[in-house]
């Protein structure tokens, strides 16, 4: 059995099995609904083969034996088998920069092809162990597992991302005399190309990212669930290289799960954000935790008119009204980042905004960098970070010691917010950066939570 642990004292396991695969992407499309108290809908994950897996796959087909043995290890998992009905297919249109996409993905069509639905999964999957079994299955299946807690999974199935328009530029001419495994290893070649295209390609990248995700699935996939992680198969798949490079999970959040808080806002109205501690983003989505899992993101999220949905985001989002009363919202990061830096605050906030131009030119006038002081930021060192669309190419980002943002607060704090916050946040953004130098992302949103937030900021 999985241990019993107190996240306040505890360390949390660290169940993903990264060094065989990585998740380098996540695309969410999300519903919010107050009511219920859930945040459902289905998130899609891109991988690329571990570096454990791809240092020991030369030494011959038992590489991934350690990985099994210890998988076997984990004991029983609490098997999920939730029937899917009728599971939302609305689809939102917004704009991605200089490309139309759309929101939700088709309906699954699994069971009509003759795929194994969850129920059937039921007798063939119990537990880790089972697995693991070379008496039932012949041969050790790989597994995938995933962090996660307090989340009801639905359904988990593979997309087929060589249906995709326009998709054949990111393949290569394979000579495979197997049409089935040719297909196979053509989706994950297309996955490959698709997260290691470079950094001055972010816009094609994300825009092709979020077309997969709407690609339609090709066969689900089995999956337990335990106390702490979500554990994935395909059957007759042993190696983390054929394992589907993307996936499709479709599942709720619980009311109970400590990633997010559902409360009300100082003027009473309803809301819900997520918190640093104590399981980090565990109850929000199924993620990698090891610190080498470092992904990029783009998450869609719907609520009612009226409501305001605030991410960890490089874009400041404006709502798309999809039907009546329904808002979309949505923001993306290309910089690689820890799955516990995704954050979301969902409620009636208004922007609090500066009435005075006159006032705001001072400021900006006030903290601005003298040019001998300038001049030195600008000769700092280049950076060495991974790959992203590092904006530091723009010289003026050095310069900037007051980084674009926003201010978010309940309506009550409206006036407060203008007379006292706004004159202090450029201050406190200036000496930020004297003391710790450019700030490494392009905006910043400042919100006014209630007072039973108990963490530090959400990012």
């Amino acid at each position: 059995m999985e241990a019993q642990l107190d996240p306040m004292k505890d360390d949390l396991p660290l169940m993903a099995n990264t060094s065989y695969m990585l998740v380098k992407h996540y695309i969410l499309d999300l519903d919010v609904d107050f009511k219920s108290k859930v945040i459902e809908g289905i998130i899609v994950l891109f991988f690329e083969t571990g570096s454990q897996y791809r240092k020991t796959s030369k030494t011959g087909k038992n590489s991934c034996q350690s990985q099994f043995d210890e998988t076997c290890k984990m004991g029983a998992s609490e098997t999920s088998h939730i029937p899917v009905t009728n599971v939302s297919a609305s689809s939102s249109k917004t704009e991605y920069n200089d490309f139309a996409v759309c929101g939700k993905g088709e309906e699954d069509t699994s069971d009509k092809n003759g795929n194994h639905s969850n129920e059937e999964q039921a007798s063939g999957i119990s537990s880790s162990k089972d697995c693991c079994d070379i008496k039932n299955h012949g041969n050790k299946d790989f597994l995938l597992v995933l962090d996660c807690c307090d989340i009801s999974v639905l359904k988990v199935e593979e997309v087929d991302v060589a249906a995709v328009s326009g998709i054949e530029k990111f393949t290569r001419s394979a000579n495979l005399p197997d049409v089935s495994k040719e297909l196979e290893n053509l989706r994950n070649q297309i996955v490959h190309e698709l997260v290691t295209l470079p950094a001055d390609r972010w816009k094609e990248q994300l825009y092709y990212f979020t077309s997969c995700s709407q690609a339609p699935g090709c066969g689900e996939l089995q999956f337990t669930t335990g106390t702490w992680s979500l554990e994935i198969r395909k059957s007759g798949i042993q190696t983390p290289t054929d394992f589907p490079h993307a996936i499709r999970i479709w599942y709720k959040t619980k009311p109970e799960g400590k990633s997010v808080i559902w409360t009300t806002d100082q003027s009473g109205r309803p809301c819900v954000y997520t918190m640093g501690s104590p399981i980090n983003n565990r109850a929000l989505f199924p993620c990698q935790e090891p610190p080498i899992a470092l992904s990029t993101w783009q998450a869609s999220v719907r609520t009612p008119a009226g409501f305001v949905v605030l991410m960890s985001g490089e874009n400041s989002a404006e709502p798309v009204q999809l039907q009546e009363g329904v808002l979309s919202w949505y923001y993306y990061v290309t910089m690689p980042m820890p799955a516990s830096t995704f954050t979301i605050a969902v409620g009636c906030w208004q922007e609090v905004k500066q009435q005075s131009l006159t006032a705001a030119v001072q400021t900006n006038i006030e903290f601005s960098l003298p040019s001998s002081q300038a001049d030195f930021r600008w000769h700092e060192e280049i950076c060495g970070h991974t790959e992203y669309p590092c904006r530091f190419q723009n010289p003026a980002a050095r310069l900037q010691a007051v980084i674009p943002y926003r201010v978010f607060a309940p309506w009550c704090l409206m006036e407060r917010c203008e007379e006292h916050l706004l004159q202090l946040i450029p201050q406190c953004l200036s000496a930020a950066y004297t003391t710790l130098g450019t700030h490494p992302f392009s905006r910043l949103d400042v919100l006014i939570v209630p007072s039973n937030f108990s963490s530090l900021g959400m990012a």
